[in-house]
This record gives C-alpha cells, sequence and structure tokens, in this order.
C-alpha cells in the first residue's frame, strides 16, 4: 500500500497563466468513517476507486490504495454515492524547483468559490518552493478535505 504525503493551501493568486493541463472531476464517497474512505472518481474519461485510511503527521500523510477501473462502471458507482458528489476542475502547475507539481482544484457547484492547491512530497520535511499565488496552508484541516466538503459544502460555511 502506498503512502500519500502532501501539502494543502488555499490560493489567493492567478495561477493559471501556469496551467499546463486541466480535466473534470467528478468524485463521491461510497463510505465516509472517521480514518477511512471509499472514494470513486471519473477524471475525463477514466475511472478510480480509492481507498484512503487514517492521517498521520497532523494530516501530512495517510496510507492510499487506488485503481483504475472503467469510466462507466465508475459513473455507476458514483450513483450509488453519499451526496453531495464533488465537482472540480483540477489545473497542473509545474512548481519553480522543476521537481514537483501543483494540483490546483477550482470546486463547482456547492463548493463553488474554493480554491485548493496541494502538492505530494517524497518525505514529510521534503523543501519546495512557494509560489506567489499560494496563500496559507490548510493542511490537517479537516474542513478542506474532500470527504468533509461532500457533507459541508464550502458556499454554507
Amino acid at each position: 500500500m502506498a503512502q500519500e504525503i502532501e501539502r494543502k493551501f488555499l490560493v489567493v493568486g492567478d495561477f493559471k497563466p501556469e496551467v499546463f493541463r486541466s480535466y473534470r472531476i467528478s468524485q463521491g464517497y461510497i463510505c465516509r468513517t472517521p480514518g477511512r474512505t471509499v472514494r470513486v472518481r471519473v477524471r475525463d474519461d477514466q475511472g478510480f476507486l480509492t481507498i484512503k485510511g487514517p492521517s498521520f503527521d497532523g494530516g501530512l500523510s495517510r496510507f492510499e490504495w487506488e485503481k483504475e477501473i472503467p469510466a462507466g462502471e465508475a459513473e455507476e458507482l458514483l450513483a450509488l454515492a453519499e451526496p453531495v458528489v464533488i465537482d472540480k476542475t483540477r489545473h497542473l502547475v509545474h512548481n519553480t524547483d522543476g521537481i514537483h507539481t501543483w494540483e490546483v482544484d477550482e470546486f463547482d457547484g456547492a463548493n463553488a468559490g474554493l480554491v485548493i492547491a496541494e502538492i505530494e512530497l517524497g518525505a514529510p520535511d521534503e523543501p519546495f518552493d512557494r509560489p506567489s499565488w499560494l496563500g496559507p496552508e490548510v493542511t490537517g484541516d479537516r474542513r478542506y478535505y474532500n470527504s468533509f466538503l461532500s457533507h459541508h459544502p464550502f458556499t454554507s460555511w
């Protein structure tokens, strides 16, 4: 099982001139309990089933298992998901260090107005450059987890 190490930040500036790729994502949660989630995702024409374990290091790392599944099956599983399905556009931005890539999520629907940037790291203390459009860090703040947003949409805060 792989371990995911990532840091999350709010976005406060214009990152779009730096985007090299974007795609649509719809995702829902089949099961969401403290410390464990089962997520189904449709990304453009691909489907994924993901199981995530509990967070460690103040929300910085957790275990993750992901398997690609046919997009049609993912769409069928989305119909079984708990309400609210998360809709967002993910933008990819190269970091200035030449090593990392930022995933910047612009949320739609019930979470419209929220923009979060994530960076995956090889170690919790791995250094990385911070672009000027990056805002406050929200790593470990459960309000910004997609599983939380599916039950407590940003527009209701």
